[in-house]
């Protein structure tokens, strides 16, 4: 069996819920989520002791408890990502392969020293929102696009990250600027792309995700993620557990982070372009 160790800010949690029977299920049982550890009790529903006897989980009282415990990594926390770096901090510098729940950092800034960590412990490091892993999403893959319209439910703090992470990994790295269109009910986005192309999102309440897309051949396509993302989602952590290598590139979550930074920033001067920073190189 393999052993996975959760790292969360407090356990009680819709993730750390729903992931340990997920993985299991997955894995049929040869990977499975075997202890935890909560900064602090959920300040509405159980505690970390409660949830880990009612999980079936062992309760470890440090972060290198864990590690020490564990063959691979999981950091949660997925409503509080201005913890992550401090949650990482540890498993980062492991070397076991570690995975950051959604959304990776609350800055750019932050990404960048996270990732930078990992590469100097040679430590496997992963995050993606499960959107990215949308089945519908996949026929998009590969095929030359001019422009993305997104469309999802949730509040921009912790929902943007499930547009920008799909828009991210259809159309690349390269985006320059972006631009605040929206309200204070519904937040959008304009990313423009250093070749012309552009993209957008729409933060819509109760809303399906949803992209809309327009191919450089002339052709327009429409897809609603309605089918299990999470389970893609489950089977690429798996797999990244299993061989050490991410599919998600280090590039496309940093831009994805500054786009989520810069897009807070563009909304504070509505209509007005703000410039991204000059991409640097993420790991090495």
């Amino acid at each position: 069996m393999k052993r996975i160790g959760f790292i969360d800010y407090f356990l009680d949690e819709w993730h750390a819920n729903h992931y340990p029977g997920w993985i299991e299920q997955a894995s049929g049982g040869t990977f499975k989520v075997t202890c935890a550890y909560g900064k602090i009790d959920s300040p509405t529903g159980k505690t970390n002791a409660d949830w880990c006897q009612g999980s079936g989980i062992e309760l470890l009282s440090t972060i290198q408890e864990v590690i020490d415990s564990s063959d691979y990594l999981i950091v949660l926390s997925p409503d509080h990502p201005e913890f992550h770096e401090e949650l990482s901090r540890l498993a980062l510098e492991s070397g076991k392969p570690t995975y950051v729940d959604k959304t990776f950092a609350p800055d750019r800034g932050t990404a960048l020293r996270m990732f930078e960590r990992a590469a100097n412990h040679q430590t496997p490091l992963y995050s993606s929102s499960a959107l990215r892993f949308a089945p519908e999403y996949a026929e998009a893959r590969g095929r030359e696009i001019d422009t993305v319209f997104s469309q999802g439910p949730g509040q921009y703090s912790n929902y943007a990250v499930h547009q920008i992470e799909p828009i991210v990994s259809l159309m690349g790295i390269g985006a320059r600027r972006v631009m605040s269109v929206g309200t204070k009910l519904a937040p959008s986005l304009l990313v423009d792309y250093e070749d012309g192309r552009q993209a957008a999102l729409l933060h819509i309440q109760n809303s399906p995700f949803l992209l809309t897309l327009q191919y450089k051949n002339g052709e327009s396509a429409r897809f609603t993620a309605e089918a299990d993302f999470f389970a893609a989602f489950i089977a690429d952590l798996l797999r990244f557990f299993d061989t050490g290598t991410p599919s998600v590139r280090a590039e496309e979550t940093i831009l994805i982070m500054t786009l989520i930074e810069y897009g807070s920033q563009a909304a504070q001067t509505p209509y007005q372009w703000v410039d991204l920073p000059v991409r640097e190189e993420a790991a090495r």
